[in-house]
């Protein structure tokens, strides 16, 4: 069964590209604390970043297809690192430029960090302090060069998120100015933001969560409050950030939200203007749900999904009184306009109602691919009554047209709104020297993946305690992988147990984290 924006009551989000005009407004942006700048407001270095990218070679962009080939032909943008001051400049200037950019995070280990720049084909790396040399301080700012005139074809990559792969290479998953414009829309008609609003920024730009808050603040002539690392790991600095940032619309995974609501000073007395919660990235608990509504009154939260193949989010549902009463588990809502979400069976037959399968999600906001990577694009990616589908992965079921989401098919797990490939620590793990084997688990908090625990069979096992060996593996393991995908703990064993299959009995050794 398939349900295609099934919810009574939803205004259709327009065609026109109003997103893409905000972009090139000549007003200026509101002066708050990281205004979401327009085209023409990039600040003194934007323009700078944006002409050091017109000075390099120009890809030939008159070839109308495919979107892929023109994105492996064209110098991607390597944006700029995490959320340092400037950081957001990277990806103006590359679209100034009308160059898709590439985010990645400042922390990421040199040989993973390569390996996306060399597979991203990027020509330019633009950093804080890179952009910054282009335009010394107090040197008057350039105007911002121009986009050609005319609108961009939809199929036009705009930008590139890098997500982790199975085999332990990072995928680049493209995303289009047509996919961009389908989600946005969406967006601004669905909850109606008026300008003016201060977003919470709690993701980092490599995740796309951060396109929520980052874009629908630069539609709706808004205000960005970021939260650093050190902000969310410092309940007293974090605070103290909340309290002068005069949030309006909470944008973040769960989990940060369960973070934060761990402290009572979590309240509107903290965030007296704050009066919607947005929520995409993992899983919304319904304990979490009912307590920001008991905390926050006179707020709305809404629930999200969709993979980072869809832009962002596909689906979406107001979470009130009535839903937490109806429902446990929360449903993920209900379909954006002109997409289509069904839920199929192994040979991809659409199940009746009430009936478990695999999400598959088609429509405008589906990407084109991964980036040089035909062989995952053959297997995820299909079309679909004339529309782009992807397979998501997901175990799912519809009641009545509402979509309800049950965990991942396969080795893939979201750990606190970040998606992980399990086999891509475990390949990282088995490259290290002396282990022979390794199978990497989630260790579960009310039912959610909270941390990794690590099985390692090594080839020959000294004297080592345990303790000092796992933080030794750790410390290697953290040259290779985000910090994000270290295991917490790790257990160091003389041979796996097996399935029926011959495969190491990945059931048997959960046991051991009950």
């Amino acid at each position: 069964m398939s349900s295609s924006n099934a919810r009574t009551g939803r205004r259709r989000a327009t065609s026109s590209p109003s997103w893409s005009r905000g972009w090139a407004s000549d007003g200026p942006a509101p002066a708050r604390r990281r205004p979401a700048r327009a085209h023409r407001s990039l600040g003194p270095r934007g323009p700078h970043a944006a002409r050091a990218r017109e000075r390099r070679a120009e890809p030939d962009l008159r070839r109308a297809d495919p979107p892929l080939e023109r994105a492996r032909g064209s110098p991607d943008r390597h944006a700029a690192p995490g959320r340092r001051a400037g950081g957001d400049r990277g990806p103006q200037g590359a679209r100034a430029a009308d160059h898709p950019y590439v985010p990645v995070e400042d922390n990421l280990p040199p040989q993973r960090l390569s390996r996306i720049v060399e597979t991203a084909g990027a020509a330019l790396t633009l950093t804080a302090a890179t952009i910054a040399a282009l335009a010394p301080a107090g040197a008057p700012a350039a105007p911002a060069p121009r986009p050609a005139p005319g609108r961009r074809a939809p199929e036009t990559p705009y930008y590139i998120m890098f997500t982790s792969g199975s085999t332990g290479e990072p995928k680049g998953v493209v995303i289009t100015h047509g996919c961009l414009e389908a989600f946005l829309n969406w967006m601004q008609v669905e909850q109606a933001l008026p300008e003016g609003e201060v977003f919470l920024n709690q993701a980092p730009y490599s995740f796309d969560l951060s396109i929520m808050d980052t874009y629908l603040a630069l539609v709706s002539g808004g205000t960005i409050v970021s939260v650093t690392r050190h902000d969310v790991a410092q309940p007293k600095q974090r605070h103290a950030a909340f309290a002068r940032s005069g949030l309006t619309v909470w944008v973040s995974t769960p989990s940060f939200a369960q973070l934060c609501l761990v402290q009572r000073r979590f309240a509107p007395a903290l965030l007296p203007r704050l009066h919607r919660f947005l929520f995409c990235g993992e899983m919304l608990p319904h304990g979490v749900a009912a307590q920001l509504l008991d905390r926050f009154p006179e707020a709305v939260v809404w629930n999200t999904y969709g993979p980072t193949e869809a832009t962002v989010a596909t689906t979406s549902i107001r979470i009130d009184r009535e839903v937490l009463t109806r429902h446990s588990p929360l449903p993920i809502g209900y379909p954006m306009p002109g997409t289509r979400v069904t839920v199929v069976d192994e040979g991809g037959r659409e199940l009746p109602s009430g009936e478990r399968g695999e999400i598959v999600i088609a429509g405008p906001n589906v990407s084109p691919g991964y980036l040089r990577r035909p062989d995952l694009n053959a297997r995820a990616f299909f079309a679909l009554d004339g529309q782009r589908a992807y397979h998501t992965g997901d175990w799912g079921r519809l009641r009545d047209g509402l979509l309800f989401c049950e965990g991942r098919m396969d080795s893939q797990i979201k750990l606190h709104g970040h998606r992980v490939e399990l086999g891509d620590i475990e390949s990282n793990l088995r490259a290290l020297p002396g282990i022979a084997d390794a199978v990497v688990l989630p260790i579960l908090w009310e039912g959610r993946p909270d941390a990794l625990s690590a099985f390692v069979v090594m080839t020959e096992r000294g004297t080592e305690p345990d303790f000092d060996l796992g933080n030794r593996l750790r410390d290697q393991l953290s040259r290779r992988l985000p910090v994000y995908m270290l295991p917490r703990q790790f257990s160091f064993l003389e041979k796996f147990p097996l399935n029926a299959n011959g495969k190491a009995d990945r059931k048997k050794l959960a046991e051991n984290l009950a």
